[in-house]
């Protein structure tokens, strides 16, 4: 098959690609602009390159003119989660969405693989418009924590460097790494509420924090300066006190003060 042919081929895989990958990430965006706890930490994706589609057909007896009725994962998104809790709550959301179908899903979290290998894969499928017209597209979702993909990234890179089988004393230390990945992934869920609470304060913090320094620029425009000075002195103390009740008290006067200035200006 010519090169030009194959770029015409994968074009709407990218396009199905880049997509979805800005979707989840405005997920993860309206999560926490509504102060709320997000399940996706990262989102990442990509297409495979054409002599990684060749090399899955020639392993799967594929003939090059039915590969895309053949292979699901020509188009791959990669969500990352910090607990195991979160990927199935991900999976929730994938097959609560109308812009997608779920097609097929293998839990290897629940059911992991004999090599240690620990994901959860979803099959949906996308409809992208292109000059053509409308294609629907098979995307693969792989869903795992941070902890499952670094394993999977060092397992990944040493099954390209060792084509003809990873060693067998090699093979022994990824399962041994893949137990105690296992472990990890538990003892994060372990203290999860706690994770999750510090987690939530950080982020109220950072948004009363943004809010107040807003008002504080606004107010330069048409404060005193003095008085400007003053209150931002007082912001700083309260700030290194690190008081979340304190900061939060400071931010419903600065709005009052604010308002206040905005009301006469609109005179």
């Amino acid at each position: 098959m010519e090169i030009q042919l194959w770029k015409e081929i994968l074009t709407p895989y990218e396009l199905a690609v880049e997509e979805l990958t800005l979707k989840f990430r405005h997920i993860m965006k309206e999560y926490k602009e509504a102060d709320l706890y997000s399940p996706i930490e990262e989102v990442s994706g990509r297409v495979k390159k054409i002599s990684s589609i060749l090399e899955k057909a020639q392993k799967k007896n594929i003939p090059i003119d039915e590969i895309e009725e053949n292979l699901q994962d020509i188009a791959g998104i990669r969500i990352i989660c910090q607990f195991v809790e979160d990927i199935y709550d991900v999976v929730d959301i994938i097959k609560s969405r109308s812009d997608m179908r779920v097609i097929g899903e293998k839990d290897y979290i629940s059911h992991q693989k004999e090599s240690g290998y620990r994901s959860y894969h979803v099959i949906v499928e996308y409809k992208v418009e292109t000059i053509k017209g409308h294609k629907t597209i098979p995307v693969e979702i792989q869903i795992r924590t941070m902890a499952m993909n670094f394993w999977a990234t060092i397992e990944h890179s040493l099954q390209y460097k060792y084509r003809q089988g990873i060693p067998e004393h090699i093979r022994k230390r990824l399962n041994a790494a893949s137990e105690a990945i296992l472990k990890l992934d538990q003892e994060m869920s372990s203290i999860h509420g706690e994770i999750m609470d510090a987690q939530n304060s950080f982020t109220v913090k950072a948004n009363i924090v943004a809010d107040i320094l807003n008002n504080l620029q606004s107010l330069y425009k048409v404060a005193n300066k003095r008085e400007i000075v003053k209150i931002q002195d007082e912001f700083y103390r309260i700030y290194q006190i690190g008081d979340l009740d304190q900061l939060q008290k400071f931010k419903k006067e600065l709005d009052i003060i604010a308002e206040g200035y905005r009301a006469q200006v609109a005179r």
